[in-house]
């Protein structure tokens, strides 16, 4: 029996998002992890070039999916989870914590009592500490909040898919100024992954590749405790926090935030549509102060 599952990621460069597929090479079972739809803000257009890749990737390789997991209803990015429900039956999930956040979102929006805030969307609301099995490889959930109320990690074998808690360790950690997230929840999580062993792989969510590097998806819980710029020099909480809270201070919000939360609070189904025919967005004008 092997516990390190075959990983291939998949970068989309226009939101600087990695998307995985993991799989166990014995049984060829697996999983998708945060995959991406495309979304033209000019023209509101959904695409699906990502997904295809992806897809594709799948059907090549011989890969049964058996579950197709969130980390976290995603701010940067449209998901494509419920694309590939339709296309290959498994399972979506995410972490229990997602009702949280569809409540606050809901608020936000405004959305009136026809959208649910029960987590429904998806087929399966991991607690933490909760364990499934791909294949032969054992999968662990476990809460990373602080970018977000909901934010999990699965630990899958010897690789974890952490999204938005670390970045590479030359870009340090993920922001955590997002409605329900928090500078303090977030070191914490930051220190339970890092207390996985230290030949862990971590793969994060996003690389926006500074000082023009190539981009990259994937280091070890050592090189973190070494290397990680928010974190090799073993801050306290306190100092943690003044680090974060100050870059945060500095951050726009993301350009696609008030699109994608109403689609992925959904589970990546588009809002009803309306007596024409279409579904439509809604942005919230004046809630958020400019950046």
């Amino acid at each position: 029996m092997t516990h390190s599952p075959t990983v291939r990621s998949f970068w989309d460069e226009t939101t600087g998002s990695w998307q995985y597929v993991f799989h166990d090479p014995a049984t060829m079972q697996g999983a998708i992890v945060d995959p991406v739809l495309d979304f033209d803000p000019r023209a509101a257009a959904v695409t699906t070039e990502n997904a295809e890749a992806i897809l594709g990737y799948i059907r090549d390789t011989g890969i049964t999916v058996a579950w197709i997991l969130d980390t976290h209803p995603h701010a940067d990015h449209f998901s494509a989870a419920h694309w590939f429900k339709t296309r290959l039956g498994a399972p979506q999930a995410i972490g229990a914590k997602v009702t949280e956040v569809q409540a606050l979102w809901k608020d936000i929006y405004n959305l009136g009592d026809e959208f649910p805030t029960d987590g429904s969307a998806w087929d399966r609301l991991f607690a933490d500490g909760d364990t499934f099995m791909v294949g032969n490889i054992p999968v662990q959930v476990m809460f990373s909040p602080g970018h977000t109320l909901a934010s999990i990690t699965y630990v899958a074998g010897d690789a974890a898919f952490v999204h938005d808690t670390f970045m590479m360790p030359d870009s340090g950690t993920s922001r955590a100024d997002f409605p329900g997230g928090s500078s303090a929840t977030l070191y914490g999580s930051l220190m339970r992954i890092l207390s996985l062993p230290d030949d862990t792989r971590l793969y994060v969510g996003h690389d926006y590749a500074p000082d023009g590097r190539e981009a990259r998806c994937c280091a070890t819980v050592a090189e973190h405790k070494a290397h990680n710029i928010h974190l090799c020099d073993a801050p306290g909480e306190a100092a943690y926090r003044a680090i974060r809270d100050a870059r945060d201070a500095t951050l726009p919000l993301p350009k696609l935030m008030l699109a994608a939360l109403q689609v992925n609070t959904r589970g990546g189904r588009m809002p009803p549509a309306e007596d024409n025919g279409r579904s439509y967005l809604k942005i919230p004008l004046g809630y958020f102060e400019p950046r």
